[in-house]
């Protein structure tokens, strides 16, 4: 992987659509975006941030999250993601994340992710899979 320059920010949008909201909206509570699929969005953003510095046999992974979920949106709302890089150290990628609808801060937090040889992994959970009780 090349290293990742400390500062560089990736933004990337996505609609609110049903498949993002709560399961348990009704007619007291609005279909909202769930706070899941918000962090899914978020880790989504970041994974993209440095998808371009990796070598073919590369991926990231998500390691830790620590979201804020400050504001609700619903459906049809335009949600800014935004993923600024903090740091890299032994093929781990710190980032700061925070999403806006354009009207609120819906989020914003802390997530990082680790650097893995995507065949390697997948051997260890081939291996991990064979073992797995019946």
């Amino acid at each position: 992987m090349k290293e990742p320059r400390v500062g560089t920010l990736y933004e990337r949008t996505f609609v609110v659509e049903d498949r993002h909201t709560i399961t348990f909206a009704d007619d007291a509570m609005p279909a909202v975006l769930s706070t899941p699929m918000l962090i899914a969005e978020l880790e989504r953003t970041a994974r993209e941030a440095v998808q371009d510095l990796l070598d073919s046999s590369e991926r990231t992974v998500g390691t830790s999250v620590e979201i804020d979920h400050l504001a609700g949106t619903t459906l049809g709302f335009e949600v800014r993601c935004q993923a600024r890089v903090l740091g890299f150290e032994n093929g781990e990628i710190r980032f700061q994340v925070e999403a806006h609808d354009g009207i609120d801060r819906l989020a914003r937090g802390y997530h990082r992710r680790q650097v893995v040889d995507a065949l390697r992994l997948r051997k260890r959970i081939e291996k991990k899979a064979a073992q797995r009780p019946r």
